[in-house]
């Protein structure tokens, strides 16, 4: 169902966008590259010069390579469109640091404490919190989600629709349903 439309006219001025595109290479590692880009519909003016509408006022962009079990083995990051030239993009090499984290154990709670504040740039740290997400959705592409081989589904007891006791589970993973405990 598409939200109502607006209750009161109204003029853009913002645009954010975030993609994050996620590779199985042929090593059989996972890449994800993401992309960050915010845009103005009207001149933006800033410390250092006017931003004409349309044109980028962030892009940053991040890769990881993900091992197996969700580990990142390796990390890029750059800032290709910033609005302190100079400035911004130097805090880069700082997030080679997410070699090693897992994107399934804590990641965005490790994400926020390593690069809060002036350890980090906002909108760097804000693409990479989409990561776990896309990361079980690029290895999803490769798995059957109703293949029977003797173990729960992954996706099952990970979102509110797929709880093993609602009725979604019970209508496309019958073998996992569950009924839901009585209080007592």
């Amino acid at each position: 169902m598409p939200l109502p439309p607006p209750r009161v006219p109204r003029q853009k001025a913002h645009l954010r966008q975030i993609s994050v595109e996620g590779y199985r290479r042929d090593d059989g590692m996972l890449e994800l590259e993401a992309c960050l880009r915010d845009t103005k519909d009207l001149d933006y003016v800033l410390a250092s010069g006017v931003r004409r509408a349309g044109d980028a006022i962030h892009e940053m962009r991040v890769r990881v390579t993900l091992d197996a079990d969700f580990t990142i083995v390796d990390a890029e990051a750059c800032s290709e469109r910033v609005p302190y030239p100079g400035g911004c993009e130097t805090i880069a090499p700082a997030y080679r640091q997410l070699i090693g984290l897992n994107l399934m154990h804590g990641f965005r709670r490790t994400v926020g404490e390593m690069f809060s504040d002036v350890r980090g740039c906002s909108h760097m740290t804000e693409l990479l919190l989409s990561l776990p997400t896309v990361a079980i959705q690029t290895l999803a592409t490769f798995r059957r989600d109703n293949e029977d081989g003797g173990e729960k589904p992954f996706q099952l007891d990970r979102c509110h629709a797929l709880e093993t006791s609602t009725q979604t589970v019970r209508l496309y993973y019958p073998k996992w349903h569950r009924e839901r405990a009585k209080d007592s």
